[in-house]
């Protein structure tokens, strides 16, 4: 961490302020000086062995972003078509098939926005449900080479290591001047619990690889005042992450109004004299994406199966207070109940400092608050903390009844779909900026000459580590998956289902219908599923799947050994019924199924005897639904 700068602008970005300073203002960069053609030439000769260093630590440094990434999510690639990685199954089901379906939209030349192929015949609203199309635009081949769990791993593991990656650069390039600074900031802006707590099944959530680069164009708006090849290029950016996922550009665009407004608080009239270009900018980074996402943001905000607002409460998914001092379950200091009853699920882990390192920041904060940069971040990290609470304060599992700031916003549009706990994936971006500028500030006393100054940096450091360290994430778990049966793998299905009819697995399930559906990279169409959706025609509120036909409660009863083979003569009427709903060509029971011969009883009492093809029993109702 000690070693002085080779100039005043660092070995990779500018120098930030001294102890007693005011710290960076928005005019980050600084121009080099001017130098005749002598001075130039030789700069230039002298500048080429520079980049050429800089280009190995960059590859080292994404190098060990990777080795990190790999050891998170190892797990599942001892395995990848056999096991489930992290410790939500169908969170990660409902993305390989949302990978599975952009690859069929992309070698079928189908709306990439839009499908009955899942919920047949009504089909699933992808805008609403995270539909990812840049990712599965650009996982398409490995999707279809290697397969939907593959192009899962892949894109899971390349989210935290380009993530980190992402914020290294920014960091190195334009706000801290020691490189183990901006190596320390990606990290923890990746491999907080937040990042990693997501990777259980959220990579919409983790694909944070844009972010930093959002960010950082926003700034060269206020900067340098060139309105329309930066309003482009932000508006590029924006149009990439929309197609990534719009949760955390909302959350980005959240997060730079936070910081806006607390540069306003301590540095007014850079503001004021930054607002015509920014406002500028902005203006044509929002046409631009207008124009590229018209017809996405129709079908968001008015195409079928819509929905508004997010099921249930917002404080089923909230943050607690005494979840910011916990530690997380899949980190060093925590375990299985170090968050039981502070959050949902393990998916939305997205605070849980523990006291250590909640103490550090703190402590960082009066340290540095002498830079407007840090009562800024600072600002946005609590800002962003309190929303993530919910519309009530609380500490520990049980809810209050005292109102919290969210609740003047919860149901305003956008904000009643988001889950509230991923506030708190600003916190942990402006925290992760915060260690940065904290490590750097160390690195520089660690080179100066007198001991008192290294002795602090050493005593800083050695805090620092070990606030970290607990932290610091453990590998994701794993779980065996229940393959699909070969009828499906193998491509048996062709000779029984027409393309864009219905195969449906029995009993019917959600989960069943979306593993086998992208076994067959989406071949078939498949009943029910997991997605959001409205209540119905009439109710757009949001909801989770759709309520079963009669034939999939029958079935999903007789399998489950709650119902017995017995059929009556309405249930041969709905089951009639429901095919021809479903549009279905085929209904497909694994023969290794634990009660299959209850539910073949059943089947051939519904639609006559069936027959068994490879390793499953097929009930050909294509006769009876045309």
């Amino acid at each position: 961490m000690a070693g002085n700068p080779p100039d005043a602008r660092g070995p990779h970005g500018p120098a930030l302020a001294g102890p007693g300073d005011d710290g960076p203002a928005l005019v980050v960069d600084r121009p080099a000086p001017a130098a005749g053609p002598a001075a130039t030439t030789v700069a230039a000769g002298a500048a080429r062995p520079a980049r050429e260093r800089r280009r190995r630590h960059d590859l080292s440094v994404a190098l060990v972003y990777l080795a990190g990434a790999v050891l998170v999510t190892g797990r599942g690639w001892l395995d990848v078509h056999g096991r489930l990685l992290g410790s939500r199954p169908s969170d990660q089901g409902f993305n390989e098939w949302m990978l599975a379906y952009a690859a069929h939209a992309v070698t079928h030349l189908e709306n990439p926005f839009f499908t009955t192929l899942q919920n047949a015949p009504d089909g699933v609203n992808l805008m609403t449900n995270v539909g990812m199309q840049l990712p599965g635009l650009v996982l398409t081949p490995v999707t279809v080479l290697f397969g939907p769990p593959a192009a899962y791993l892949v894109f899971v593991t390349l989210n935290l290591a380009g993530t980190a990656y992402a914020w290294y650069h920014v960091l190195s390039r334009h706000l801290v001047r020691y490189r183990v600074a901006a190596v320390a900031g990606g990290l923890f802006c990746a491999f907080a619990p937040a990042l990693v707590s997501h990777s259980n099944g959220h990579p919409h959530v983790t694909a944070q690889w844009l972010v930093p680069f959002m960010l950082w164009q926003v700034v060269r708006l206020a900067r340098d005042g060139r309105v329309l090849r930066d309003g482009l290029v932000l508006g590029l950016l924006i149009a990439a992450q929309f197609f990534i996922g719009l949760e955390v550009l909302f959350l980005t665009a959240l997060g730079c109004l936070a910081g806006l407004l607390g540069w306003l608080l301590v540095r007014p009239r850079e503001v004021v004299a930054a607002a015509r270009p920014l406002a500028g900018g902005i203006a044509v980074a929002g046409l631009l994406v207008l124009v590229v996402g018209a017809y996405p943001l129709w079908m968001q905000f008015a195409g079928p199966q819509h929905r508004v607002g997010h099921p249930g409460s917002p404080d089923q998914y909230a943050l607690t207070l005494r979840s910011y001092v916990a530690y997380a379950t899949e980190s060093v200091g925590g375990g299985r109940h170090s968050a039981k009853g502070l959050v949902a699920n393990t998916t939305e882990e997205a605070s849980f400092y523990g006291w250590p390192l909640a103490v550090l920041v703190l402590g960082a904060v009066l340290w540095l608050r002498r830079q407007a940069l840090v009562r800024v971040l600072a600002l946005v990290a609590a800002v962003a903390a309190v929303l993530s609470l919910g519309t009530t304060w609380t500490w520990g599992a049980g809810r209050t009844s005292v109102p919290a700031p969210f609740a003047l916003v919860a149901d305003l549009p956008v904000f009643d779909s988001l889950v509230v706990a991923r506030f708190a994936l600003i916190t942990t971006a402006a925290v992760g900026v915060l260690l940065a500028l904290t490590v750097d500030r160390l690195a520089g006393l660690a080179g100066r000459p007198d001991r008192a100054h290294r002795l602090v940096a050493a005593l800083g450091g050695a805090a620092l580590l070990a606030a970290v360290v607990p932290v610091a994430p453990t590998p994701l778990p794993s779980q065996p998956r229940v393959p699909a049966p070969d009828f499906v793998t193998s491509g048996a299905w062709r000779d029984h289902v027409t393309p864009g009819r219905t195969l449906v697995p029995v009993p019917v399930d959600n989960m069943t219908s979306l593993y086998w559906s992208s076994a067959a990279l989406v071949g078939f169409a498949v009943p029910q599923g997991y997605f959001l959706g409205p209540v119905s025609r009439t109710d757009r509120t949001g909801r989770w799947g759709v309520e079963p036909r009669p034939t999939a409660v029958l079935l999903t009863a007789v399998g489950q050994g709650r119902h017995a083979p017995v059929v009556a003569p309405a249930d041969r009427d709905r089951a009639l019924a429901d095919v021809r709903h479903w549009r279905a060509d085929a209904l497909v029971l694994p023969a290794a199924h634990p009660r299959a011969a209850q539910l073949r009883a059943v089947l051939d009492a519904l639609y006559g005897p069936g027959r068994q093809v490879d390793d499953v029993w097929l009930w050909d109702v294509r006769p009876r639904t045309r």
